[in-house]
Order: C-alpha cells, then structure tokens, then sequence
C-alpha cells in the first residue's frame, strides 16, 4: 500500500500557536499520511519546528485540535500512552544528547528511559550502532563526535525503542553533504526492515525533499501546498523545487522577483585582497585550522564549503585579526594581519554567523553607532547612513527594532552595517543561513553588485551547493584542511561528477572523511516491543535511576560542579569562621589623665588588665583624641577629669567620660558595656578598701552564662553556619543541574520520553542530597578540630536532622529551578531565596520570639528555624531525639510540602 492510501499519522485541525505577539502557526488545517517519509519545507521561522513539537507532545496545544496516533494530543492519557511509540529529535546538532557523556552511555540512559533490561540493552545498542557505523565510538564522548556522528547517534537514540512515528527536526542542518548522503541511506533501510514506520522530516534543503514521498510547504504559520514532490513541479511547473518553492508564495511576497544573474569577473591580475599561507590554528592539542593557503583577488566572491566545525569561522577570525594565528602568516591588501592595524582593518567588515546588532537599538541607531566605531567622519556619518537605508531597502524600517525584522530584513540590516563604512573587504560568515530562497536571492543580488559595481572583494562561508556555484571561486574544507580551490565548474570537471555536491563528496571520501557505513545486508534492529504495562507504570525507579547514574557520571566529568558541590561549603565555612567574629575584644583604647594622680594612674592600669583592651600612648588634648579616633587607631578613649582622686577618697559620685567609636553601633554597645563593667568594678573594690558603703551593703547579682561560659562567638556561630551552608549552597548546585538542562534544549527528553517530573527531580535531587550528607560531615569534622567546637549531644539525632534538611535544601533548589529558565537567574533566585530568610527570620541572629508580624510568620513556618535550634542544641547544649523530637515534625512536613509544590510547577510540555 502507497504511503499516500494509508490512514493518517497525524491530523490537525485548526491549529493555532503563539510566542507572546507573534503568530507560529495561523490555522493549521492538515491530515499528514502514515506509513512514508513525509517533508516540511521552507525556511526559518515558518513554524515547521513548531507544528513538529506539537505533534511530538513536548508543546502544549494553545488552540485547535491535534491528534496523532489515534488520538488528541491535548489529553496527558493520551500523551503518556503514545509517548513509547513516538521518537522526536530536536533541531539543533546532538541537542538531545549528553556531551559528558560518552556514545554508549548516552544510548544507556535512553534505553533505561523506555524500560529495557541490560541483555535488551546491549543488544539494540550493539544492533543500531552498528548499522550506523558507530560502534567503533562507544568510548568516544558524544561532545567529541563530528557534526555527522551526532546527528547519526541522535538518531540511534530516538531508534532505541522501535517508534511507530519518527519525527526529524532539520537532522542535517550544518551537517556536510556526505554525512548527509549516508543519513538518509540509514534512513532508508532502517524502514525496509520498519515498512510501518512514519518519518515527518522539516528541512531547509530541497534537494534533501526530492527525495520524500509526501511534502508540506509552509510559509509564515500556513500551508502553501501539499503533494508529492512530482506533483509540486508539475503545478508550478518548476525544475527545481527552490523554484516551485517561490512559484507557491503569496503574490506580495514574490512581487518583482527574478532569478540571480551573476556577471562574469574581469580577467585581469588585479590587487590581490587577501592572501593566507600555511595558516594554523590550534586550541591545545585540537588543530581547528591545517595550514590553510589561498590567494583572492580584489572583486571576487570567493567561497567557503564545508560542514560546522570544520575551521571556516576560525579561518575568517584570523583573517581579521580577532584570533592570533598558531602558525603561518595572513595578509590584507599587502600588509599583514595585525589586530592593532587600525588603518587595515578599517577597510574590512565582517557579518558574523550569529546576529550580533544592538537589539536596543533601532535600524537607524545600529548604522549611526557603527559608523562612529569605524570613524567615519562625522559629516559623512548622516549621508552614509542614508545611502545605507535606501540601497538595502531598510528605509521604512529606520526606527524599527532589529528584533522585530523578519529574519531576511535582519540579514540585509548586518550587511548594512557591515558596509557602512565602506570597506574593500568582506567578511560574511554563513550569511543565509535559515533565509527563505526570495530573501537569499535579494541577499546575493547586493553582493553581485558590491563585487562587480565597487569591486568590493567577498569571502563567504555557506553550506548551501546553488550558493556556492554562485561564486567566482571556492575553496572546499574538511577537518581544518582545505581540500582544493577552483571555480565550481572547474572543481566539478576534476571529479567527473554530475553536480558540485557530487564533487565534494568525492573529494571528502579521498580525504578518508568517510564514516563505515554498513552494506544493505548487515542486520538491522528487530526487536521485539516491550510489555506495554512496563512502560506505563505511573513510577519507575529505573526511569529514576537513569537520570540519578547521568547526573553522577557529569559531575565526575565536570571538575567545577564538582570542586563547588564537595569543597565550596568547607571554605565558605573557613572564611565565616574566620573573617567573621562577633567578638568584641582586642579593643585599642587610650586615657587622657587631667587627675595626674596615684589613684588615676591605678583606674587605667585596671583597665589595661582587662583581656578585653589593648593600651595605646596617653591623649595629650582633645584634637589630639579626635585625630587619632577618626584615624580608627582608636576604638575608646577615656578621660579622667581633674580632682577624680579626691571625689573618691570623700566618696563622691566619681565621673569617668568614655568616648567610643560609634561607626558600628552593635560593638559601641558591648564597648559601652565593657567600660560600665569595669568603672563598676574598679569602684566596689577601691570602697572595699576603705571600708564604704559596698562591704556592707545589700546582696549583689552574680552573673553566670551556661553553655558558652566564656561568650565566644565562635561555639555560637559554628552551629549556626553549618544548617545555613547546607541550606544555600545544595539549593544553588540542584537548581543549576536542572536549569542547565533548559539552556542545552536536554529538557526535551523529559517532555517526549516516559519519564515522569517526580521520576525526573528525584533522579537529579538524589545525588546533590548525598554531596550534601558529605558536606555536612566535612564541616563537623572541621567545627570540633580546627574551631574546636565539640558535638556534646546526640550526633545521630543531629544527622538524622540533617538528612531531612538536605531534602528541603535540594527540594528549593528544585523549586526555583521550575520559576526560572536561566542558569544565572536560578542561582540568583536560589540564594537569595534561601540566605536572606535564614539570616533574618529564622534565628540565626535575633531569636524567632522576638521578631513580629509577618517576620515572626516567616520565621516559625521556615526550616531552617528548626534546624538551627536542633544544630544548637546538640553541639551545646548536650540534647538529643527525646530532647528535639518536637522539632522534627516542621521538618517533616516541609518535605512533602517543598517537593509537592516543584513536582507540580514543572511542566511536561514546553508552553
């Protein structure tokens, strides 16, 4: 049966998704045919990503209806029961997979994902890396693969457990076209052997399209066509499906298009503009570029070919001084690179790969700002500006924002920019990328006329093969090595091939670029489905655990989580313990005598025998008191005034004036209450001595401090510091695990594999939960030997205490990772949500009793209130379960309560 007679795979009915204001997808009425290779056509930002989310489950249906496989993909029932039966690759090279993580277990942890047990994983990852020629790399980590080795091993993995609908989201994007070549050839026969199996494809390249049974042609959210590929060209009556591609646009859109027409270049030797010979470029031990040479003359457009990674944007940054070559010498208009050849570089510009304007800025704004940079004189500054606007067709957009442009607007805006100070030279790195094939022809028709009008000399980067025929000459790049340079028709005739994409292919075989790729007869997988009741148990502790083993192996790989998750808690503990006292001792202090006398002379000698002071020279005078204190020498002065011996002796009341450093109010406290102390002292036993008042007067108070007779601050502030770095520093390292899975596009995983959100925290949570118990039993260690602070209480109570602690630490940490999309804000949102309230409400320096209104609320209802009087109370004050059993249960209920509310604000679907 033709795939077009099947029932179909997928239906859509109405379909409508927005980002904010804009408009993915705009009704959306479809019915995609099962059982063949269906394509999504068109470029960039025409909603092909989003329609493929929508059927994969991993996007939320905003409006209208979705059903695949029998059934809509609005209900969770529904979703979860389908998920084993749909495989989704994101777009994006290797997006899904675990860079850390080496090929086989990487192809683990998605076998784990879908149930299987270990022979049924060995077996199905020996069987698909095999047929696709990996098997030789299951060592090899996933972050080392080529471009072609990803996308192969995403594939594998989305393969692991026998879809009935495979979704490919771009799958050769920046991959090079023999890699491409054997993509589809493993595609191919991976369906001989799955005749049943869908494959729904977006692609940006037509020629990959030719190929499919069925296509869909889409542009700005809708559908322009549908049919077969033959049936395409036949209505529009194409050779190509780039052109049936623009014969289907909307009028408006392809109003005044003509094909590019490309003049010959000039014969003539001309001034050569860039020149390279034997260029390197090394990052350690890895050769990005292999001594690379080549010469371009002025006015000609030269290309680059060649996949990601293989050295053209290093080879243009050192053309441009912005990276120093390793080895080998570069030269521009005769004069070699050198970053600080302001004159030379002033006649190149360069339009990165990536948009790199000023979103704040407006069009107009953007040409202003860089022609200033490049010091276009300010009376041509406005004119140049002008000339910009209206030979790229921007002058109607002069004040809009680059981030409101379509993605061709925005390409013409970089090349604006890059020409606005008239360079001879330019750069572009991969300038079309993702452009629609109108866009991409006005693109080059601004190019042709730079070249051939002003004589501007272009060096682009593509992965596009129409592109690079456009160009004068080429030079085609693999593994930092350039393989030959000629004009396309030259480089075609050397290899006797039929097309350039033929012939670079050819010259990739020879340059040994091949991956084994397996004959038709090797075997491929045919396993048999697992028990569906396996695979929809509402918990699994092996779906758990896959993603607890993955969390391990990358903090073993990762040196700075690691180093920050077992040693950040003990030298924050040093620096606390050390740099910060709440004792108030070792206080300078100098007298200023007016008395002169025995007696006087006796009260400082009492005070300089105090452990609390340290004596410095006599004041002479007040400015002299008043320069040495502003200076900070001192923290105390005290004046004894003129006739302090006599008052005594006749038992006046004796006056002393103690002039202390306010600038910290709570330690001009304790000195104030240190010099009372004394003064009161000094006074009793002087009318002692002379039989006053005091030897026979009333009873006196004795004070006496338990737990912390000498009122150190270290046996205080050590059991207090301990829950706190427990409580900020494991909330800060489990919310980073999961929102760093956000910032890779990893999160994937969880939205279209079985995996559950408890599975899912519980999995990253466990092993922060454990660095945690570490932690604390480092910081013990360290409180009794180095600060000398013993344990005189229950230590297992107090472990115990801990390790429901490090649950509800871990559990915020997983909680602000849900609120938060960005590895920086959820470090931010962490610490601040857990250090503040701890520091502030829950007694770490005022007690809980004497806070009010909603800080008293805070401060009874946060853990770590708790866990501090717990701490306490076993390190000083010799308690244990039968004394702090009270206290567990806020703990306890925190627990339920902080999981509850992350595993419920994290979503299974992207919104």
């Amino acid at each position: 049966m033709s795939p077009l007679e099947t029932p179909p795979v997928a239906v859509l009915t109405g379909v409508r998704l927005s980002y904010a204001k804009a408009r993915a997808l705009d009704g959306l009425d479809l019915a995609i045919p099962g059982g063949g290779m269906v394509g999504l056509i068109g470029p960039d930002g025409v909603g092909k990503s989003s329609l493929l989310s929508l059927l994969a489950g991993a996007r939320a249906v905003q409006e209208g209806k979705v059903e695949v496989l029998g059934g809509d993909m609005a209900g969770k029932r529904h979703r979860d029961a389908v998920c084993p039966r749909i495989a989704y690759m994101p777009q994006g090279l290797g997006k899904n997979l675990y860079p850390t993580l080496s090929v086989e277990e990487n192809l683990q942890f998605f076998a784990r994902l879908f149930g299987h047990g270990v022979a049924e994983r060995r077996r199905r990852i020996d069987d698909l890396t095999r047929s696709t020629g990996l098997h030789a790399f299951l060592a090899r980590p996933t972050g080392k693969l080529s471009g072609g080795m990803k996308q192969k091993l995403g594939l594998c993995c989305a393969l692991i457990h026998d879809p009935d609908l495979l979704i490919l989201d771009e799958p050769t994007t920046g991959v090079d076209p023999l890699a491409r070549a054997q993509f589809w050839e493993l595609i191919a026969r991976l369906r001989v052997d799955r005749p049943q199996m869908s494959v729904l494809v977006a692609t940006a390249y037509m020629d990959e399209a030719q190929r499919f049974d069925w296509l869909v042609a889409m542009d700005a959210g809708r559908i322009l066509a549908t049919g077969t590929p033959r049936e395409l060209l036949e209505r529009t009556a194409s050779d190509s499906l780039e052109s049936a591609f623009i014969e289907l646009l909307p009028e408006e859109r392809k109003r005044g298009y003509e094909p590019v027409r490309i003049p010959p270049l000039e014969e003539s030797e001309g001034e050569i503009a860039i020149e390279a010979r034997e260029l390197t470029m090394r990052f350690g031990e890895f050769v990005a570029v292999d001594h690379v040479s080549f010469r371009i003359r002025r006015g000609e457009i030269f290309g680059f070919l060649g996949s990601n990674g293989c050295g053209k944007s290093t080879t243009m940054k050192m053309l441009t001084g912005l990276l120093p070559a390793s080895e080998g010498q570069a030269w521009l208009f005769g004069n070699p690179v050198d970053p600080r050849d302001l004159a030379t570089r002033r006649r190149v510009g360069y339009m990165s790969q990536a948009f790199s304007l000023y979103g704040e800025l407006s069009v107009e704004q953007n040409l202003v700002l860089h022609a200033r940079l490049f010091s276009v004189p300010e009376a041509h500054v406005k004119p140049r500006v002008e000339e910009m606007l209206e030979r790229f067709g921007l002058g109607e957009m002069r004040r809009a924002l680059p981030g409101s442009l379509p993605l061709g607007m925005r390409q013409r805006l970089s090349l604006a920019v890059a020409m606005v100070h008239e360079p001879e030279l330019l750069i572009l790195d991969e300038p079309t990328s993702g452009v629609d094939p109108i866009a991409r022809d006005n693109f080059w028709r601004l190019l042709v006329e730079l070249s051939r009008r002003d004589r501007v000399t272009i060096f682009l980067s593509t992965h596009f093969m129409n592109e690079a025929e456009r160009c004068d000459r080429m030079s085609m790049m693999h593994a930092g090595r350039v393989l030959d340079s000629d004009a396309p028709s030259a480089l075609v005739a050397k290899r006797d091939a039929a097309t350039l994409e033929e012939a670079f292919i050819g010259y990739l075989l020879e340059a040994g670029a091949s991956e084994p790729v397996p004959p038709p007869e090797v075997p491929t997988v045919r396993p048999a489905a697992p028990a569906p009741e396996r695979r929809h148990r509402h918990f699994s502790l092996q779906r758990m655990g896959s993603y607890l083993w993955r969390e391990v192996l990358e903090l073993q790989r990762d040196p700075v989580r690691g180093t920050l998750a077992l040693l950040g808690s003990l030298l924050l503990m040093l620096v606390i313990g050390f740099g910060i006292s709440l004792d108030v001792e070792d206080l300078t202090y100098a007298v200023l005598d007016r008395d002169q006398t025995a007696l006087s002379h006796n009260y400082a000698l009492n005070l300089s025998g105090s452990r609390y002071f340290i004596e410095r020279e006599p004041l002479a005078d007040y400015d002299e008191l008043d320069r040495r204190m502003r200076s900070g020498e001192l923290s105390l002065a005290i004046e004894i005034p003129p006739g302090f011996a006599r008052d005594v002796h006749r038992g006046r009341q004796v006056e002393i004036a103690a002039w202390i450093d306010g600038a910290m109010p709570q330690r001009a406290e304790t000195v104030r209450g240190y010099v009372q102390g004394i003064h009161r002292q000094w006074l009793m036993e002087k009318t002692q001595e002379m039989g006053g008042a005091y030897a026979n007067g009333p009873a006196g108070i004795e004070t006496r401090y338990r737990y912390n007779p000498d009122v150190r601050s270290l046996p205080a502030m050590v059991p207090a510091v301990i829950p706190l770095l427990l409580l900020m520093l494991p909330a800060m390292l489990t919310a980073l695990a999961v929102v760093r899975e956000k910032e890779m596009g990893s999160i994937v995983n969880l939205y279209v594999t079985p995996v559950t959100r408890s599975e899912f925290l519980l999995g990253k949570q466990l092993p922060y939960v454990v660095l945690a118990l570490v932690n604390f039993l480092l910081m013990a260690l360290l409180a009794v030997t180095l600060f000398g602070v013993p344990i005189t209480g229950s230590f297992s109570t107090l472990l115990l205490a801990v390790s429901i602690y490090t649950v509800i630490s871990t559990g915020m940490g997983l909680l602000a990772s849900t609120l938060t999309r960005s590895q920086i804000a959820a470090m931010f949102f962490a610490m601040i949500g857990t250090l503040i309230p701890a520091v502030q409400f829950a007694g770490m320096i005022h007690p809980v009793s004497s806070l009010e209104g909603s800080g008293r609320l805070i401060g009874e209802i946060y853990p770590a209130t708790y866990m501090l009087t717990i701490s306490r109370g076993v390190f000083g004050k010799a308690l244990g379960l039968g004394d702090l059993y009270a206290l567990f249960v806020p703990l306890l209920v925190a627990v339920p309560v902080i999981m509850g509310l992350a595993i419920a604000l994290l979503k299974k679907q992207e919104r």
